[in-house]
């Protein structure tokens, strides 16, 4: 069984390996219910709405990265 702690590992280490902000990599997880297969495919199409309010909702900062491209909280 995977516990909370193993998982917010896994996402930490998926968020970091595509050059994603962790924020990002979280909300992406939680709109997949935690399918990595579903996961992976909602980061290769980079512009969620749903996922980047949800990101958002999670810190202050006004920037975050998806694969490396600026996300500004402006134009979410």
């Amino acid at each position: 069984m995977t516990t909370e702690q193993s998982k917010a590992h896994h996402v930490g280490e998926w968020a970091s390996l595509r050059h994603t902000s962790r924020e990002i990599a979280e909300a992406i997880f939680e709109v997949a219910n935690y399918d990595e297969r579903l996961a992976e495919q909602i980061w290769s199409q980079q512009g969620s709405d749903e996922v980047l309010i949800r990101a958002f909702k999670k810190t202050d900062q006004d920037v975050l990265t998806w694969d490396d491209k600026t996300v500004e909280r402006k134009n979410v």
